[in-house]
């Protein structure tokens, strides 16, 4: 019994001493927290009276901006300047109310009852980011943007952001909350080279800013956060998107009625057909690329525009300037002055990846759109994948292929008029850019084989499990064929482009250079030779006569179906350069442009510049022998022979008459053969006709990037 009693009693001494361990522990607890909270409102209250002491700033009514960001070619000209050399002042009174009324119900609802700063938006915000582990949301008031836009850079540092809490406080302390407003509209950017209120509204509008309505006010109102995500040049839905965001703040803090706000909402938007760029820019397409490649290293538009930095580019200064004039001349020399009637350019190095020339249209300031990125089908120029997937399975350009009709389940493909050459050399069928050849080497290597060739040099795009994929039947994008294009001219290596080559403050720090290029090698170099081989002949003598430059270059002519797409693309040892002409809405052109008329002299005029300073370089390959083997009619008599020959050589591809085979070809040769031969067409691709693939082999994921088996091994480059 007394056992039992003294167990008990070390029971409730052991229970005891437990509470009083817990309680001590959560009076620990307490007491830090209350000493951390007490800690940080001392260092709050302390702050905040250092701000509040801090003098005013001299000769700020009068500061006016001169930070100048500009982009730089490779070969050092300046290709685009950013600055506020456009500054346009508007005083506050001239400044409608919905404008002002917008403009804070979106970026600092508490701006005329702060001194400069919100520091419950900043603690908010400093427990989102340590939540976070990174800089994600931002508190600047109104304050603080114009404080970052007079004096400091973009940086997404906590340092930035102190001194940007310092000159905010400085600024309240100099000049009247309205005054900052004002000085504010007048130096913000909002996209598009609108520099200030009345620049965007000018430039977005072709109106004065007291003369815009309600849904325009609150558009640009929405523009400071993000001026090219949100700039209706560049995305019209999620403009309007932002702009209704706008207006739904404004409803709630009874800036406008619930007619109003319903009313604005619906408005449609009427932007100005020729908008008025307050920036110099002498490559457009290629500079909102780099603006692109600059945002996701972290730089924002206002970093960029304001930032004061210089950004040095790839691009060739020269190249880009003849890609832009080539562009017009050939165009015009054929009649294709419509607004529909595009065209577009890309030129890399396929050694390192440097973009040289780059061109999404021919006018800017009529489209924004970027057609090296729009995907249309590509015609003949996919056949050298079709011929690169048989030569990595050993193929032969010697070996003979039958030129004649064909069909494969059904689908019947044919070249111009039926007539057929019989049984040619696979390089020659390449040359010729037969349909038929096309078709049966499909049949041979497989679909299979042709889409995994085509991935792994990058083409992404949707690859139907279809024969027609042979005559270029799906869409590609023009920046990745003419990169796949790269891996025949440098030893089966595929290299990313890429514009930015460094980036350095104004004080000539850098702060991104860009990496080492990576390659990765997806074809063999066997391979790549051979295609060499075969592509250069098609310069030399098949239908891309009118792209010869004088010096070793190879590629290939594609001409869609009714003549919707042609191209032409090309390469030296050092440059491949791809070139797309088309309606912008996909319909027939009138003009029955072919792969090898404009495209051609475009590329021709721009690799005559680009090349330049490689002169005659020869491809580094051993010399790959092609035979001169006749085809099966050889036995006609020889005046026959070659008269036939020319004809449906120049009835495939209307510009290759005997005349334009020289190597000196001008747009007035060409159109004058197009007019002799108006009525006949380049190679006349299939309709989009679904046909049954071969059964046994099962359907690959097309976006899978499936090496390709090397036809020698890699030990042997």
């Amino acid at each position: 019994m007394l056992r039992i009693k003294r167990t008990n009693s070390d029971k409730a001494a052991a229970k005891r001493n437990i509470v009083r361990k817990e309680n001590k522990f959560l009076r620990g607890v307490k007491i830090t927290f209350i000493l951390g909270v007490a800690f940080v409102l001392a260092a709050g209250v302390s702050f905040n009276l250092y701000l509040s002491s801090l003098p005013p700033i001299n000769n700020l009514d009068g500061f006016k901006p001169n930070i100048v960001t500009k982009f730089y070619s490779h070969d050092g000209e300046i290709i685009k300047t950013f600055t506020a050399y456009t500054y346009s002042k508007v005083e506050i009174k001239n400044v409608p109310q919905d404008f002002i009324n917008a403009l804070i119900a979106t970026e600092d609802k508490n701006f005329y009852n702060h001194k400069g700063y919100d520091l419950y938006g900043l603690a908010r915000s400093t427990v989102q980011n340590l939540l976070a582990r990174k800089l994600v949301q931002g508190a600047s008031t109104i304050t603080q943007q114009l404080a970052r836009i007079l004096f400091l850079s973009n940086e997404k540092t906590f340092d930035r952001k102190l001194k940007e809490l310092v000159i905010a406080a400085r600024i309240e302390k100099t000049i009247s909350k309205d005054q900052i407003l004002e000085m504010y509209m007048n130096n913000v950017y909002l996209g598009s080279g609108a520099y200030g209120v009345e620049g965007a509204a000018e430039i977005y509008f072709n109106k004065k800013l007291k003369d815009l309505t309600l849904p325009e006010l609150a558009l640009i109102a929405g523009l400071p956060q993000a001026p090219s995500v949100y700039s209706p040049y560049n995305n019209l839905d999620l403009a309007i998107k932002r702009r209704n965001q706008v207006l739904l703040r404004m409803y709630k803090m009874k800036y406008i009625t619930k007619e109003q706000y319903e009313k604005a909402i619906d408005a449609k938007v009427k932007l100005s057909s020729m908008p008025r760029f307050y920036t110099t820019n002498k490559a457009p397409y290629f500079c909102d690329l780099v603006m692109a490649e600059l945002e996701k290293l972290g730089f924002d538009d206002t970093d960029i525009s304001q930032g004061g930095y210089k950004i040095v580019t790839t691009l060739d200064a020269k190249a880009q300037k003849a890609a832009n004039e080539a562009i017009i001349k050939n165009m015009n020399a054929y009649g294709l002055r419509g607004k529909n009637q595009q065209a577009a350019v890309f030129s890399f190095s396929p050694i390192d990846g440097r973009i040289l020339a780059y061109a999404g249209g021919k006018d800017y300031t009529q489209s924004q759109f970027d057609r090296v990125q729009a995907v249309r089908p590509s015609g003949s120029a996919f056949k050298p994948f079709v011929y690169a997937a048989a030569i990595e399975k050993g193929a032969n350009p010697n070996d003979l292929i039958d030129d004649s009709p064909v069909t494969l389940g059904d689908w019947s493909p044919h070249n111009y008029g039926n007539k057929y050459r019989g049984k040619i050399p696979i390089y020659k069928a390449l040359m010729y850019s037969s349909n038929v050849c096309a078709a049966r080497m499909i049949k041979e290597v497989g679909i299979r084989s042709v889409i995994q060739l085509a991935r792994v040099l990058g083409i992404t795009t949707p690859l139907e499990y279809d024969y027609t994929i042979a005559l270029g039947s799906n869409g590609t994008k023009l920046y990745e064929i003419t990169r796949a294009y790269g891996a025949f001219a440098n030893g089966g290596y595929v290299v990313q482009p890429y514009a930015i080559e460094r980036v350095e403050t104004s004080r000539g720090k850098v702060v991104y250079r860009a990496p080492a290029v990576k390659a990765s090698h997806q074809l063999s170099y066997n391979t790549a030779a051979i295609m060499t081989a075969m592509l250069k002949n098609v310069i030399k003598g098949g239908t891309g006569a009118a792209a010869n430059i004088g010096k070793p270059a190879a590629g290939k002519t594609g001409t869609t179906d009714d003549y919707k797409d042609a191209s032409f693309i090309g390469y030296t040892p050092n440059i491949v350069t791809g070139v797309w002409v088309g309606n912008d809405d996909n319909t027939t052109n009138s003009k029955a442009v072919q792969g090898g008329t404009v495209p051609a002299l475009i590329w021709r005029d721009i690799m005559k510049v680009a090349t330049a300073p490689y002169k005659n370089m020869e491809f580094d390959y051993p010399e790959v022998e092609l035979t001169n083997a006749k085809p099966a009619y050889e036995n006609k008599p020889k005046e026959e022979n070659e008269n036939e020959e020319n004809a449906e050589l120049n009835n495939e591809n209307p510009e290759n008459s005997a005349e334009t085979v020289k190597p000196a070809v001008t747009p007035a040769d060409v159109v004058k053969n197009f007019k002799q031969n108006q009525a006949e067409k380049e190679n006349k691709q299939p309709q989009q006709t679904s046909v049954p693939a071969q059964p046994q082999a099962p359907v690959p994921d097309s976006k899978a990037p499936v090496p390709v088996p090397m036809a020698i091994p890699e030990s042997l480059h």
